[in-house]
């Protein structure tokens, strides 16, 4: 599976490396020696490997993905070079991937047996071979460092000393493992004194352990027990690397044997931990999009829905516990989607949908045929907001549906966790968002005070009705406009004239209704619904042309152009569909006085615009841990990590910043 990934990272590495059309290699290989060589003994030699900003390398392990350093020797008759000897790795997981790598300098050792009679100097050549990486491409680079080692005696380097207390310790016991089920348990003799964090297990021997699965630790007696998810049985020893939670690293083999029960667990916690704060992020982000226009009708809808049960409880707590399971399986089913699309190798990010002209069209469709129910046009009870378990359900499944071109505080963290954690955390943390949705009408229905609060039914709701059909009305154009500049204008006539289609369509159910033939009216309107997905689209256009006039479009090298030359640079993530995008464009970024401020202060203002799919901008967001926009970077010169600003923006903010330079 690790070759195939590695065949695919390299086959797609091939256009970023012309991309960013650089010669210079992204990691510079350096070849030095600790002193110099003595015949018939050893030197210390090291390949010191210094990563670009924002780059790295691979362990020799090099965990789901990636490839470990190749090299070839050219050395003089009767030389050796033994193994290379790495330092303990970092780990860095992408896209539910487990990578072990490096993302500072780094410098791998090897001793170099000297021949017998040596005397000059001996000449060392290796060509190397490695894979560069940021969080959002590969390329393939290739090196050849050389060295002129002298014979005799002379100084010694002094790095060596710290690049060695970076090595694995060997351990001076026997570690053992054993197979319990789906687990691999492996027993580390390890004084009871010796202090431990939160523990790591780096295997060296491939295809025994899942190594994105989450690692449990405790401590029996004077042994550190490791518990690994269970890959394929080995088949001999296990290798591998103890990181003690400091950076510290025991180089382990373990054979197999008994291993110690029982003990105290340690660095346990984390994975529940972090499903915890995502979850509790989606369930806060679902609420507050209760608040966003996108959702508000909706939410509308099922207020009128309530009012008109009256006193009836217990029919209006089976409706919200159908909006409920609703809301919760259209934002799991979404969130599935998602993940397999993921899965399947396609850097998709939430409201993958809305990148669709074809799923645009039918969100117009639909939006239409809202708009003409609340006018009263035709009568559909899942549409109209009558309180029962089938309009409930689907009400809640619309609404999950409506809210992904929203995306408000904590919902986008909450999001990107999900994205990194195994796939039954993250469909948890996917239905958390729709168990936030729903709960404030959940709340109302079974909270009697607040239900004694609605207003009593009357002729308001049909004017509440009406007024709804507005918001509703201006989504459908909306929708349309969307289709337009994602397409262009043959999809703008396809859409209009499915509209038309379909409100036809829609009068003639009404008035079938009218007289009383409730079953062809229902017929029409799934024929109306549906016939948006039969339209043929044409091909989108591209997403660079729909970048706004004064602002370029965003890349990596463009940002790290402008930091270099001392300048400040503004990112703003958007896309057609984002209306919270959308509203701080118009009332921040967009206000003279913000442009003013911008320009006076020399800062680059950058637009990532994810209208269509862009798997640069996915694989970004990926990276920094988020699955939704918008986001709003500020990077500063001299500053390690841009500063990434709220997401409901203030004219204020941007202003500071540029004055502040």
């Amino acid at each position: 599976m690790r070759l195939l990934l590695a065949f695919f990272a390299l086959i797609f590495a091939l256009p970023a490396a012309a991309q960013l059309g650089s010669a210079v290699p992204n990691i510079r290989p350096e070849l030095v020696a600790e002193g110099p060589a003595i015949p018939g003994r050893e030197v210390e030699l090291a390949i010191l490997m210094t990563p670009n900003e924002g780059w790295h390398g691979y362990w020799e392990n090099p965990g789901d993905a990636g490839q470990p350093m190749q090299v070839q020797w050219e050395l003089p008759a009767g030389a050796e070079a033994g193994p290379l000897r790495y330092p303990v790795p970092i780990r860095l997981t992408i896209a539910g991937l487990m990578n072990y790598v490096f993302k500072g300098p780094y410098a791998v050792l090897v001793r170099l047996k000297v021949p017998e009679g040596a005397t000059g100097t001996l000449p060392v050549r290796a060509d190397l071979s490695y894979l560069a990486c940021t969080d959002q491409v590969c390329v393939p680079e290739r090196g050849s460092v050389a060295l002129n080692l002298p014979v005799g005696t002379g100084p010694r380097d002094p790095r060596f000393d710290g690049w060695r207390s970076k090595l694995p310790r060997p351990i001076g016991a026997q570690a053992t493992y054993a197979v319990a089920g789906e687990r691999l348990r492996i027993a580390v003799p390890l004084p009871a004194s010796v202090p431990v964090g939160e523990p790591y297990f780096f295997p060296l021997t491939d295809g025994v352990a899942r190594y994105a699965e989450p690692q449990a630790f405790r401590r029996s007696g004077d042994y550190l027990v490791a518990e690994l998810a269970l890959k394929s049985a080995p088949g001999g020893p296990i290798a591998g690397v103890v990181e003690l939670g400091d950076g510290r690293g025991l180089a382990v083999e373990a054979r197999l044997g008994p291993v110690p029960s029982g003990g105290r667990t340690i660095g346990g916690e984390e994975p529940w931990r972090v499903l915890g704060l995502a979850l509790l992020g989606a369930i806060l982000g679902g609420l507050i999009l209760n608040l966003m226009p996108c959702v508000f009708p909706i939410l509308a809808l099922k207020g009128m829905a309530l009012a008109r049960a009256g006193g009836d409880e217990r029919h209006a707590r089976a409706d919200a516990l159908a909006y409920l399971a609703g809301a919760v399986v259209g934002t799991g089913a979404l969130g599935a989607v998602l993940l397999a699309l993921r899965a399947g190798g396609s850097a998709a990010g939430w409201a993958f949908q809305l990148q669709d002209p074809r799923t645009i069209l039918v969100l117009a469709v639909l939006a239409g045929a809202i708009t003409l129910n609340l006018l009263g046009v035709f009568k559909l009870p899942v549409l109209g907001g009558e309180a029962s378990p089938r309009g409930g359900f689907a009400t809640g499944a619309l609404a999950a549906f409506v809210a992904t071109p929203c995306a408000g505080p904590f919902m986008g963290a909450a999001l990107g966790t999900a994205l990194l954690l195994p796939a039954a955390g993250a469909l948890l943390v996917f239905a958390g968002l729709g168990l936030g949705l729903a709960l404030p009408f959940v709340a109302l229905t079974f909270v009697p005070a607040l239900r004694r609060r609605l207003p009593k039914p009357g002729k308001w709701m049909l004017t509440l009705q009406r007024v709804l059909a507005v918001p509703m009305g201006l989504t459908a154009l909306a929708a349309l406009w969307l289709l337009w500049r994602q397409a262009g204008d043959k999809a703008l006539m396809v859409g209009i004239a499915a509209l038309l289609v379909v409100g036809l369509l829609l009068w003639l159910a009404g008035r079938v209704q009218r007289e009383g033939r409730a079953v062809w009216a229902l017929g029409l309107a799934v024929v109306g619904a549906t016939i948006g997905f039969a339209l043929p689209l044409p091909g989108g256009s591209s997403a660079a042309s729909r970048v706004a006039g004064e602002h370029e479009a965003w890349s990596e090298a463009k940002v790290a152009a402008a930091v270099s030359a001392g300048r400040p640079v503004f990112v703003y993530f958007t896309a057609d569909w984002c209306l919270s995008c959308k509203v701080n464009e118009t009332t921040t970024i967009g206000r003279d006085n913000v442009r003013d401020a911008l320009k006076k202060g020399g800062v680059e203002v950058l637009v990532a615009d994810w209208t269509e799919a862009d798997p640069a901008i996915s694989r970004f967001l990926d990276a920094r841990g988020r699955a939704a926009i918008p986001l709003y970077l500020w990077y500063r010169p001299g500053q390690a990590e841009p500063e990434e600003l709220p997401q409901v923006l203030t004219p204020a903010m941007l202003i500071e910043r540029a004055e502040r330079r």
